[in-house]
């Protein structure tokens, strides 16, 4: 199927105009902008949604009319579950739930069951996915105390990264032995994505709250989360791997900065091109703070944890500074009784988002359109050296997402995609929609109906 989407306000690589896109043959074979002269666009044209054949390919016209039209957004952090743990998530579910919210590319997380430590675990991922997603996909090899003989296999072309847990999370895969941890930054084949956080400083606060709630001095809910999960134990783990990065020369993007003081670490200086340690926040970050534990409680614990409004307006000021390159949701769903059952010590850390992540930045970042899009979908292609995704230009791969910037709604439970069925942001009023989600020029989410005939690609790297 061909496209011609007509009449958009384009917002790519800094500049917003209106222009007309051609679709054709998966990729953007031509952008006009307006009142320039089209060149003739081969097949029939039809108008409307109606669609008619006749000699040469299918051509649908989408009038824009009013509408944003921008590059897909590409998620480089999330856990969508599969193997293993497929009661909370699964690769099909997660990518029908990412590409309604205009989410075009993921990158998924190593911490299923079984661990995706091995190459022939991690190729059996990209198996699963050819099979099951509806975006376009790639997956991190986990690094582990002993599997270097199977990271310095990777391939850098065709794998995103890495993944190195500096601190424990949702199914265990600490990296804590500093011999290997010199290896890994000495030999890594390609980008390290380091979750940082001080696991002897997390392990002395969890004990202390612990001995504190059992003789009933402080109360065991989400509140206490920032008190476990400090900025200290971000900061401290953060510092050391920048350190050995800029020792060993290894590319490092450090994820989900929750804290002020970590910001210090980065750079703005330079272009991210040329960066080799770089940083990411997440959407919960910059909308939560501290306050939110009282009415949100369990749903807003992840980790790091959120912490302060001090530390929310320095990461809001970081987006707009370059000291943060970009945005990824930490998408990880559990179900409501993995949630909310039980104490702060019994209750899972993390949520669903990947919905949600472009009308929250979009209400983050009401008047700044531009810098969403360099966030969210330029940034995350050049970082990772994606090959012709990321922007809207010709010869590119037609990722693209219409979104009515004036169509508020309320964020609900019961219109959640995502497999567990819930979401922290209930009740939020977003004051944008995604109406149209294209995946490799495949009209894949057309106002609220999911078109699943076509599948993701697995993501290439220019390495």
């Amino acid at each position: 199927m061909n496209y011609y989407i007509k009449n958009a306000t384009l917002v790519n690589e800094g500049q917003t105009f209106v222009a007309s896109v051609f679709v054709s043959e998966g990729k953007i074979a031509k952008i006009i902008r307006e009142n320039q002269v089209p060149e003739p666009v081969e097949g029939p044209v039809d108008s409307g949604s109606t669609l008619r054949q006749a000699q040469g390919p299918y051509t649908q016209v989408i009038d824009a009319t009013g509408k944003y039209l921008i590059p897909g957004i590409i998620d480089e952090h999330v856990h969508f579950r599969e193997p293993g743990l497929t009661h909370k998530a699964d690769i099909y579910t997660e990518s029908r739930a990412a590409v309604a919210g205009g989410v075009t590319s993921f990158m998924d997380m190593p911490n299923t069951n079984p661990q995706t430590t091995t190459q022939e675990l991690l190729q059996q991922k990209f198996d699963l996915a050819a099979e099951k997603s509806l975006a376009n996909y790639s997956f991190y090899l986990g690094a582990t105390n002993d599997n270097l003989s199977e990271i310095v296999k990777t391939d850098p072309k065709t794998v995103c990264g890495i993944k190195l847990f500096m601190g424990s999370s949702t199914g265990n895969m600490l990296v804590d032995k500093n011999e290997v941890l010199v290896r890994l930054f000495k030999e890594s084949p390609c980008l390290i994505a380091a979750h940082c956080e001080d696991e002897q400083m997390i392990h002395a606060n969890t004990v202390r709250c612990k001995d504190l709630a059992a003789k009933g001095e402080v109360i065991a809910d989400a509140s206490i989360h920032p008190f476990v999960r400090t900025s200290e134990a971000c900061y401290k783990s953060s510092a050391k791997a920048v350190d050995m990065a800029e020792h060993f020369g290894a590319r490092l993007h450090v994820l989900h900065i929750s804290t002020k003081s970590e910001l210090a670490l980065f750079r703005n200086d330079i272009p991210l091109k040329d960066k080799k340690i770089t940083a990411e926040t997440c959407p919960h970050y910059l909308w939560f703070d501290n306050h939110d534990y009282e009415a949100k409680s369990f749903a807003i614990k992840c980790n790091p944890s959120i912490k302060s409004h001090r530390d929310r307006e320095a990461l809001l000021r970081a987006i707009h500074d370059g000291l943060i390159d970009t945005i990824g949701t930490d998408h990880a769903p559990h179900l409501r009784e993995e949630k909310f059952t039980g104490d702060y010590f019994t209750s899972k850390s993390g949520f669903p988002s990947v919905q949600h992540s472009l009308e929250l930045m979009a209400n983050v970042l009401p008047n700044d359109l531009p810098l969403l899009v360099q966030l969210m979908c330029h940034n995350p292609a050049i970082l990772y050296q994606m090959d012709r995704r990321g922007f809207i230009r010709e010869g590119y791969h037609a990722d693209l997402v219409l979104v009515d910037m004036n169509a508020s709604h309320v964020i609900s439970d019961k219109n959640e995609y995502s497999k567990c069925g819930w979401t922290p942001y209930e009740g939020v009023e977003a004051h944008s929609k995604v109406t149209h989600t294209f995946v490799n020029g495949n009209l894949v989410f057309e106002n609220g109906v999911f078109h699943e005939e076509s599948r993701g690609e697995r993501l290439i790297f220019n390495r």
